[in-house]
């Protein structure tokens, strides 16, 4: 199935444009994430949700994306508040789900996404516009990202991860089925929780996001964005794998697992599994 939407999962923590030196402004308005996220949607006059639902100050957190957004040029930014599913089922929410350019969730605990619009009318709305209108952008950071795919990591220490049991698995919103995506990769350590994610679903793609980068994810086609890195974990040639057989709690070995190290402009593509190093100035798609 083609996929006409745009997906753009980010590793969380990505520049807002605080610091005040005035190359790191030109720098968020012209290279940075949400920049990317803005443009994707069709620029400044871009009608841009936010949905602060995973976080546990969603005020703060929706005012922090208005401003950055607002200092993009952008004139029409909303926060959309959502504590309940009920909240999910409110008119104003479809309405403004409806009447969207781009879904912007933000980071914190991705259980609550899932368990608050997984399965409502705005996650079905989400889900037929992204399936098939061309310009239509669901973006997320940290949380935001982790709950696009069908399988989402829930928990998992990295100083435990990699032993049979360790990481929490739950069901995601399915906006990107082949994908399995973690983040804040880099900074917490967490190698052995994707790896052990992976164990459980070698059919899947394991996807590692720094902080500060991202993806724009476009049918299947993947562009490396932001100042960090970007781990790709192919499962489909593992050749020694007892996930399924060991007790929990006992160490776990993978043989022959591919990983990628991708940076800023960057392609991969999901259904090839191939990756594509090309120059950053040219052309996407």
């Amino acid at each position: 199935m083609t996929v006409k939407g745009t997906l753009i999962p980010i590793g969380g923590n990505e520049d807002k444009g605080k610091n005040e030196s005035e190359k790191h402004i030109l720098e968020f308005i012209d290279e940075g994430i949400l920049y990317h996220v803005k443009q994707q949607a069709g620029g400044k006059d871009a009608n841009i949700v936010v949905i602060p639902t995973a976080s546990s100050i969603p005020e703060e957190v929706g005012e922090n994306y208005l401003s950055a957004f607002t200092d993009l040029g952008c004139e029409n930014v909303t926060v959309l508040d959502i504590r309940s599913k009920k909240d999910s089922e409110s008119q104003r929410a479809i309405d403004l789900v409806k009447a969207a350019n781009c879904i912007m969730f933000s980071g914190g605990n991705q259980s609550k996404i899932t368990n608050k619009i997984g399965g409502t009318t705005i996650h079905k709305i989400m889900m037929e516009r992204f399936q098939n209108e061309v310009g239509f952008v669901i973006a997320g950071t940290s949380a935001g990202a982790m709950a696009m795919g069908r399988e989402m990591i829930a928990g998992g220490r990295a100083t435990e991860a990699f032993v049979k049991g360790a990481v929490t698995m739950y069901k995601g919103l399915g906006f990107v089925p082949e994908l399995l995506i973690d983040t804040h990769f880099i900074q917490r350590g967490r190698f052995g929780r994707i790896t052990g994610a992976i164990a459980k679903f070698p059919n899947l793609l394991g996807i590692g996001l720094a902080e500060d980068t991202g993806l724009i994810i476009k049918n299947g086609k993947c562009l490396v964005i932001g100042s960090g890195m970007v781990i790709v974990f192919d499962g489909h040639h593992i050749t020694h794998n007892k996930e399924k057989i060991l007790d929990d709690g006992t160490p776990m070995t993978i043989a022959n697992l591919t990983v990628h190290v991708l940076s800023n402009g960057d392609r991969y593509y999901i259904d090839e599994r191939m990756v594509n190093v090309l120059p950053i100035e040219a052309d996407f798609i």
